[in-house]
């Protein structure tokens, strides 16, 4: 396909995370449950770096152009200096690390964990800066301007404010009845998209006016009829477009589905992927969309459709990720 192409030098196992850097579209982070963290410079189609961790990794991220953050299955929270190829433990969880990502507006690296703690680094100075109780388990984290959005086991939701961690800003439960699976917030900051196992979405909005809460909603998606029978996948990731605040969903099924969340309309649907949709990414740009296709994450699957462990890079359009009308999330 002219439009998307396969990263080379994929991981080898399931592929947790990707993220693009803050700075530029050329340079993407991912992270694998074959232990190693792999920078890609995506316009050479080559693999720049790779550093290992001890134990498979959950997630990864950039705390600038070249400073990368992850952490994983044995709780050791890691940065890697992409300049000079150096590695620092800087501290640890009691239990696996599920999420790692980092605040600009605050300058904090936040990673959460299976420990059902949420933990603050300084990328300066590579201390931890606080630890915070949870709700449960932390599933997925997602940054909103200054605060912190965490999803727990429980299907609890957590607001916090990173300039002010005295108390909880809001605790809430999540509108899907199942498991949440991932959170992703508005790039207006006002709100989140959250997705659960059952193959359903939620659009929530922060603030706890009856007016505004009164236009939150759900829906289902990454379904398949065959035969009359209805198969539901799991919903992995969400990836927001910042310039048009339309989002993707990635699915067990294999697909990934671009939405505008305000005029509550699909935009389109890809082609099927060899493999269920672990993780996606979009550029800072928008002008690309990093998808990560993994075994590993489709359980639902049948063994026929295990395809491989790959990345690919896909050339988005306006036709595909701008709103059909004016109105939008901006």
């Amino acid at each position: 396909m002219a439009n998307e192409f396969k990263l080379n030098n994929c991981p080898t196992d399931g592929i947790s995370s990707v993220k693009f850097s803050p700075s530029t579209s050329q340079f993407l982070l991912a992270s694998s449950w074959d232990m190693s963290v792999r920078l890609y410079d995506v316009t050479e189609n080559s693999q720049r770096f790779k550093y290992e961790h001890k134990s498979p990794v959950l997630d990864c991220c950039f705390s600038d152009s070249v400073h990368s953050w992850s952490g994983g299955l044995d709780g050791s929270v890691m940065m890697y200096d992409l300049n000079t190829g150096r590695e620092t433990v800087v501290g640890r969880h009691n239990n696996s690390i599920r999420c790692v990502e980092y605040c600009s507006d605050t300058n904090v690296v936040v990673t959460g964990s299976w420990d059902q703690t949420i933990k603050l680094w300084d990328p300066r100075s590579h201390n931890n800066i606080g630890s915070y109780s949870q709700p449960g388990k932390v599933f997925t984290m997602s940054v909103c301007g200054d605060h912190i959005i965490v999803g727990t086991c429980g299907k609890s939701v957590v607001v916090w404010d990173l300039r002010n961690m005295g108390y909880v800003e809001q605790r809430r439960e999540s509108s899907l009845k199942y498991q949440t699976r991932c959170i992703k917030s508005f790039p207006n900051k006002q709100g989140y998209v959250l997705s659960s196992i059952e193959g359903r979405v939620a659009v929530e909005y922060l603030d706890p006016s009856v007016e505004v809460q009164k236009k939150k909603y759900a829906f289902k998606c990454h379904r398949i009829k065959e035969n009359g029978i209805e198969h539901i996948y799991s919903v992995h990731a969400i990836a927001f477009h910042q310039r048009y605040s339309t989002f993707a969903t990635g699915g067990a099924d294999g697909y990934v589905n671009m939405w505008d969340g305000f005029n509550k309309k699909r935009l389109c649907q890809f082609h099927l992927f060899p493999a269920a949709v672990s993780s996606l990414a979009f550029s800072n740009d928008g002008s690309m969309l990093a998808v990560a296709s993994s075994p590993l994450y489709g359980a639902e699957l049948s063994p026929s459709s295990n395809g491989e462990d790959a990345i690919y890079i896909r050339h988005v359009t306006d036709a595909e990720t701008k709103p059909k009308t004016s109105s939008g999330l901006a």
